[in-house]
């Protein structure tokens, strides 16, 4: 049985004047145990909505919704016990309690007695790199550091489930390789994740699945290859000292799409056939810097999700 099961969920609003926002519409889709589902899609995509159906924090308008097996409607206690949220931000935090008070605050109301949660908040703290500042308050955190605690507090109750969003959000590169290894040591050892990022390469390394969500519907879901494979992205070619005669040769090759901008070229070679010549032009024209890149979860997003950030 699926860790996460979700059947035609549907939420609506109520806008202004009376209007009715479609957040989710007929949302389908399962998790496994031990798997990483990375959710991918543009501000307003239903992403958010859809986390907090998942941990009772919203109730659908319609469909179902199952996490370890517990309906979010009908049994939300049980659903509560065995997940872990990570929404960022400022809320969900006192700014005026140091990491310490914080984490043992949130330990008691799960349930933890004393000694479990000075013993789990100190585990936690050493773990996610905060044990230097634990006693400092929290207000005086940067971004980055208000994260990982938001992190520690989703790992209290040591869930079943986590469901991320935006983890990553503020934190340095240090900080973020820590979160993926992190994040690689749970599902390893059964942790169900929900992975909410606009990070393309976090989600890739990350997630064994990722679905694209736009206007409140899953588009695509699948591993990275199986969505490579569903638009036929094709390898990008770089080189730098190109000669403008040359970028003009590559740009004839079939299915070639070609920038140019001052000797820097990068193309697009339709096939393998295509990708030889393109290569075998470059080296005659003694072009430097010479690379192929094999196309990323940057190229599904930018084929399936429309662009309405810039007009162009």
């Amino acid at each position: 049985m699926a860790v996460i099961d979700v059947r035609d969920l549907t939420r609506t609003f109520r806008a202004r004047r009376g209007r009715e926002v479609t957040a989710l519409d007929q949302v389908t889709f399962q998790v496994e145990q031990g798997e990483a589902l990375g959710l991918l899609g543009p501000n307003g995509a239903g992403k958010t909505t859809l986390s907090r159906v998942l941990t009772t924090l919203l109730v659908p308008t319609s469909g179902t919704a199952r996490v370890a097996g517990f309906d979010v409607v009908r049994q939300p206690r049980e659903v509560r016990r065995r997940i872990g949220l990570v929404l960022g931000g400022d809320r969900g935090l006192y700014g005026r309690l140091t990491a310490r008070q914080n984490l043992r605050y949130w330990a008691a109301l799960q349930g933890l007695d004393t000694r479990a949660a000075r013993r789990r908040t100190d585990d936690i703290l050493e773990v996610l790199g905060l044990s230097g500042r634990a006693d400092d308050r929290v207000e005086t955190f940067s971004r980055g550091m208000v994260q990982r605690v938001h992190l520690a507090r989703a790992l209290l109750g040591e869930p079943d489930v986590l469901i991320l969003d935006e983890p990553t959000n503020g934190m340095d590169p240090h900080a973020g390789a820590g979160f993926r290894e992190l994040i690689r040591t749970l599902t390893s050892g059964g942790t169900t994740v929900i992975l909410t990022t606009h990070d393309m390469q976090e989600a890739q390394a990350l997630c064994s699945r990722v679905a694209l969500i736009d206007h409140g519907r899953i588009l695509r879901i699948g591993s990275t290859a199986e969505l490579l494979a569903g638009i036929q992205a094709p390898r990008a070619l770089t080189a730098q000292g190109v000669p403008a005669e040359t970028a003009a040769r590559i740009a004839a090759l079939p299915g070639s799409a070609v920038t140019d901008t001052a000797g820097n070229l990068t193309a697009h070679p339709a096939d393998e056939d295509s990708l030889s010549q393109a290569l075998l032009l470059l080296a005659h024209a003694r072009a430097v810097s010479i690379s192929v890149t094999a196309p990323s979860l940057t190229e599904v997003y930018r084929t399936i999700i429309e662009d309405r950030e810039f007009a162009l």
